[in-house]
């Protein structure tokens, strides 16, 4: 069974950092795209970043230079560094892969942003 948990959200000000982690059981993220989502209250859901099976990664605009994501195959995991957050980032954060025409979900974690 594949699972996805989330962890690393908060409360931070404007200008700092978290970074959320996305472990997973019953997969090998090595050989999976895995992308971070967010979605701020009243807005559609939007995918922030991304990383294929190779490495390559991918940025929605308003991220871009801001938001890292990277894979750690040994734990399995996947990080999204945030830097220089703005309130505008505020929302809740979902990890996300599809495995065999089938999508799975992490819980999500809650990030605020203060200003």
């Amino acid at each position: 069974q594949v699972q996805l948990v989330e962890s690393g959200g908060g409360l931070v000000q404007a200008g700092g950092s978290l970074r959320l982690s996305c472990a997973a059981s019953g997969l090998f993220l090595s050989f999976n795209a895995m992308e971070w989502y967010r979605q701020a209250p009243g807005k559609q859901r939007e995918v922030v970043a991304a990383i294929t099976s190779g490495g390559s990664t991918n940025y929605v605009d308003s991220v871009k230079g801001r938001f890292t994501i990277s894979r750690d195959n040994a734990k399995n995991t996947v990080y999204l560094q945030m830097d220089s957050l703005k309130p505008e980032d505020t929302a809740v954060y979902y990890c996300h892969t599809r495995r065999r025409l089938v999508d799975y979900w992490g819980q999500g974690t809650q990030v605020t942003v203060s200003s």
